[in-house]
């Protein structure tokens, strides 16, 4: 395959995980990991680094809008990143030890995980009801813009959240993703934040995270600019149309395509590391 024809079906494969995924919530490393992979034949490690940075630049691009709205809680943001930055690095240094059979095998289940979790009811677990110490100290708890005025909020079981992050951060840099779905468990249904603000903070925090463990992936030389550079265009663009879209359409039937779509691509990935194709 010529560069110019690899370059051109990155770009388009891209591009559409970009645009679907910012319509499903799920962001493009689910597709981008199995396209470059399974699709090109491209080391898993090389594909992980390009997911990277596409995440790094789609979080910069839409988190800066929920900011800008006063939905997102930036000190709750920064506060969970202390977890997720460090555990992040770890997973990125780690992952280089680990057989890539292991880590396609671990990616198919958290694709599998995030199927589940993109059908699955959304249940507001947020009240104001009084908070813990440790929310209090930290002064976690907060408001965000509703109809007409602003409506507050509790922050609950700290700790609990901290170290669901931890778990975020080794997933996060372990495969290139930006565990979106397990940061909004963590401050969703842990943390009981309003789930409109959890996900918000969550897409923040995607970005930081993606970076710190970027710095691991580039020092090993397994960030390349021909595969890093349509990747992250591709799903820049994608994304930004997706969020233009979402305002004025109806995803349910959608999550749940892409859904049966990703449970696809998870033993697709899950079979190819059994049996040792990757």
């Amino acid at each position: 395959m010529s560069v110019l024809l690899f370059t051109i079906i990155v770009l388009i494969g891209a591009f559409l995980a970009g645009l679907v995924g910012s319509l499903t919530g799920l962001g493009g490393g689910v597709i981008i990991i199995p396209l470059l992979t399974l699709g090109l034949g491209v080391d898993i490690h090389y594909a992980i680094g390009a997911s990277i940075i596409s995440v790094i630049a789609t979080s910069s691009g839409s988190a800066a809008a929920y900011v800008k709205e006063g939905i997102t809680n930036i000190r709750i943001g920064m506060f969970l990143e202390i977890a997720t930055t460090i555990s992040a690095i770890i997973g990125a240094i780690v992952t280089v030890f680990i057989n890539p059979s292991y880590i396609a095998v671990i990616f198919g289940l958290i694709l599998l995980f995030s199927a589940v979790m993109m059908v699955r009811k959304k249940v507001d677990h947020s009240d104001n009801d009084t908070s813990g110490n440790l929310a209090v100290f930290f002064k976690l708890n907060g408001t965000y813009p509703v109809d007409g005025g602003v409506k507050k909020y509790a922050v609950h079981n700290v700790i609990g959240g901290f170290l669901m992050m931890f778990v975020a951060g080794i997933i996060s840099g372990l495969l290139g993703i930006g565990s979106g779905a397990l940061k909004v468990i963590a401050m969703d249904n842990i943390m009981r934040i309003p789930f409109k603000v959890s996900t918000t903070t969550s897409n923040f925090m995607m970005g930081v995270t993606a970076a710190a463990s970027a710095i691991v992936y580039l020092h090993r030389g397994q960030i390349d600019p021909g595969i890093a550079m349509p990747v992250t265009v591709g799903v820049l663009l994608g994304a930004t149309i997706g969020s233009k879209i979402l305002v004025r359409t109806k995803t349910d039937k959608l999550k749940v395509v892409f859904a049966v779509v990703v449970t696809f691509l998870a033993i697709q990935m899950i079979y190819n590391g059994l049996s040792g194709r990757l």
